[in-house]
């Protein structure tokens, strides 16, 4: 359930919509953002630059164990980014 609803938030990204439950992750970067997912399995974050158009880059996806996102996440997060712009 939580894959089917994380394509679904990222394709209306993609559309240029809003995900329904979202934080920005300015610590990652600029224009980084977290969606939101939480059901009976437990919560799961995915964070994201949606850079322009309709591209949208996936940094780090993973389940959220506690209340705060981890500084190992954001660093994690942080250096993909990076990696990612070059």
């Amino acid at each position: 359930m939580a894959r089917s609803e994380a394509g679904y938030q990222l394709r209306e990204v993609q559309k240029g919509f809003e995900p329904a439950d979202w934080k920005p992750m300015k610590t990652v970067g600029p224009g980084v953002r977290e969606i939101r997912i939480r059901e009976g399995a437990g919560a799961f974050r995915i964070i994201y630059l949606a850079s322009g158009g309709q591209q949208v880059v996936v940094v780090h996806v993973f389940p959220k164990k506690t209340k705060t996102t981890s500084r190992h996440d954001i660093d994690l997060a942080a250096i993909r980014l990076r990696a990612w712009k070059g």
